[in-house]
């Protein structure tokens, strides 16, 4: 078994918010118990999944590990009881793709999967980049200094995301509210009760509501598009058919939530902590300056820095063994994103941010069948903004200590005060 202090420590939301202390946390399960079972106070029992290699041969095998047989993120005992009551029997609040196992899961991510492949995104990268422009012009606009997290990188990735789903500009606030109130719901700057979540009850039912909130809304978006289809993936959701049968309600419903907040908030995380590391290391800012072509590995290096989807889980469909361990059928395993990606058997120096870094094989976004659908997007939105920002930056640094959100699933900086010249 894992030391009860490093079990309760990968669970606790507020870990995730102190770097030092998830970091150690996880370096030392690579070291000492890489593949064990933790059972955190008031949690069933899961095997914690810290090493790279192992990820990989969890994440390869989708038949044999599975999504949607039991929560698809940590979830307490007591949490996970009262969604089943609620949810008749299922233990997820939404079923999107993260939650669906095959032949579902091919299924509705076909429906999408055309509008995020490289090629189709091309024809869009001209809007792309006039969007960045404008936020870049934005930031000049603010005299050298901002909150680069709220100002820039929490907006931009929104604002591409909404307007290809074709949610209106004046929306977009809500969008973003709702977003951190899903992902910070253990944030007390973030979540919908303004506070410290001390009662599961009062958490749940503000996460309920969030969901109940987005839900209202792409029911109205529903309606108007099946009236009146756009070219918008609003209009992709609402008139698919999976089978020669239309999206059930709850599927679209997860399916324009998913779109509406992992389309944004990873991207955002990922740019807000590339910021944050290259103000934190004149190096390889100065490098990237003196060299734009080392932008692409320079976003690599970035999306392994952050890695803002810390776990996903999984449950063994029968009797397996993993790196000489056996895992038992129903057994629950986390799959720990960040611990991946600092490695040091898979990345050479994994604590020092190298924007040469190559080969960068990280983990973040996941591997195999489950890789995020809209990797591409996410790489493509991140090169535009920094190929925009980068001549027009001159020199840059912090202005005040950058925060991360307090969350153990989805999470990042949640402000990055930088001072700046640009022209």
């Amino acid at each position: 078994m894992i030391p009860q202090g490093i079990a309760d420590t990968i669970v606790d939301p507020k870990a995730y918010a102190d770097q030092a202390r998830i970091d150690g946390a996880f370096t030392w399960l690579r070291e000492n118990a890489p593949l064990e079972v933790a059972q955190p106070e008031g949690f069933d029992p899961f095997w914690v999944v810290s090493r790279h290699a192992d990820i990989l041969e969890v994440e390869r095998q989708n038949d044999l590990f599975h999504n949607g047989d039991r929560p698809t993120t940590l979830m307490p005992i007591e949490m996970e009881k009262k969604v089943r009551a609620v949810m008749g029997g299922s233990p997820h609040l939404v079923r999107s793709l993260v939650q669906m196992d095959n032949p579902d899961h091919m299924n509705y991510r076909r429906l999408t999967q055309g509008w995020f492949l490289p090629q189709n995104l091309r024809s869009r990268e001209a809007r792309i980049r006039e969007i960045a422009k404008g936020f870049i012009d934005k930031m000049a606009a603010k005299g050298g200094s901002c909150d680069f997290a709220r100002d820039i990188a929490f907006l931009y990735p929104l604002h591409v995301i909404m307007e290809l789903m074709g949610v209106p500009e004046v929306d977009e606030p809500r969008m973003l509210k709702l977003t951190q109130e899903l992902f910070g719901s253990a944030d007390p700057d973030l979540n919908r009760n303004a506070g410290a979540v001390t009662d599961m009850d009062e958490g749940l039912k503000a996460i309920q509501e969030v969901v109940g909130d987005f839900v209202a809304y792409f029911n109205a978006v529903t309606e108007n598009r099946r009236a009146n289809p756009k070219d918008d993936l609003a209009s992709v959701i609402a008139n698919g058919t999976i089978n020669g049968e239309p999206l059930g309600t709850f599927e679209a419903m997860s399916y324009y939530i998913i779109a509406a907040t992992a389309g944004h908030d990873t991207t955002s995380n990922t740019t807000a902590g590339g910021m944050w590391a290259l103000a934190e290391n004149p190096d390889q800012f100065a490098k990237l300056k003196a060299d734009p072509s080392l932008i692409p590995t320079f976003l690599e290096e970035s999306i392994r820095w952050v890695t803002p989807v810390k776990h996903f889980m999984r449950s063994a469909t029968a009797d397996a063994e993993v790196a000489g361990k056996k895992i038992a059928k129903g057994d629950w395993l986390m799959l720990s994103y960040p611990s991946g990606n600092r490695d040091a058997a898979a990345f050479k120096d994994p604590f020092q941010f190298d924007i040469t870094r190559t080969p960068n094989k990280h983990v973040a976004f996941g591997y195999g069948a489950h890789v995020c659908l809209g990797q591409h997007l996410g790489r493509l939105e991140m090169r535009l903004l920094w190929e925009e920002l980068l001549p027009r930056l001159e020199s840059l640094e912090l202005a005040g200590q950058p925060k991360l959100m307090q969350a153990n699933f989805v999470c990042g900086p949640k402000t990055v005060p930088i001072r700046y010249v640009m022209h």
